[in-house]
């Protein structure tokens, strides 16, 4: 018989495939990540080359080079000011572009923006290393739009003997509110689970982080980012 993964890396495995297989999510990989911007940097390349070749073109985005450098620069700056979904819904002009960061939900019957919102690329990436100075901390998962993290997810497992309360109180002591992934406004919200019960933060602010119940199981959750 097939045995049952209780481990904690059998709950990621779990939630992934919710992602993945329940909700069309995408997996990333955590060596696309700029540390340096705070985004899937292949994922973020690949919605605008698709969607706005013409802009991708402008920025010079397929080379690693001043022009794109620049835009990442200002990208970051947009999240930093305005925050991430604001930024997901209003996108970023820079220079002579206006670009588009989400296309949304389409209303019935119109075929063009069903295609736009089908481009858009929803990933989830396991044990991200997040951080430029510590590169072996690594989060749990971390969910992306286009490239755009906007949720951050610690896991924990009861039958390993850790709970909801161990993954609030890493999230208190070990993710430092200061690392750009973890910035206010960066991510849209940071999630405490455990397999009976999910927690979340809108605000990390170390032990004065204040985590309220979620009230809804991972799958619920799933569904709620994917839309």
């Amino acid at each position: 018989m097939p045995t049952t993964d209780t481990s904690e890396k059998g709950l990621e495995a779990l939630i992934v495939g919710s992602f993945v297989n329940e909700a069309g999510y995408e997996q990333g990989r955590s060596e696309d990540y700029d540390r340096d911007h705070s985004v899937d940097l292949a994922k973020l390349l690949a919605f605008v080359t698709a969607t706005q070749p013409k802009v991708a073109e402008t920025l010079e985005l397929a080379q690693d080079g001043p022009k794109r450098t620049q835009f990442l620069h200002r990208l970051q700056g947009e999240i930093a000011k305005r925050g991430v979904i604001d930024v997901l819904r209003g996108g970023v002009k820079h220079g002579p572009v206006d670009l588009d960061l989400f296309y949304g939900t389409p209303t019935p019957g119109n075929k063009k923006a069903e295609e736009l919102f089908a481009a858009n690329i929803f990933s989830v990436t396991r044990q991200l290393r997040y951080s430029k100075d510590e590169t072996q901390l690594a989060l749990d998962l971390c969910v992306f739009i286009n490239g755009l993290p906007i949720a951050a997810f610690e896991l924990k497992n009861r039958l390993t003997k850790q709970t909801v309360e161990d993954a609030v109180q890493q999230y208190k002591r070990d993710r430092d509110p200061k690392e750009l992934l973890f910035q206010f406004g960066r991510c849209m919200v940071h999630f405490a689970v455990d397999d009976q019960e999910v927690r979340m933060c809108t605000h990390l602010k170390g032990k004065d982080s204040w985590f309220l119940p979620f009230n809804s199981d991972f799958r619920s959750m799933v569904t709620v980012i994917r839309i």
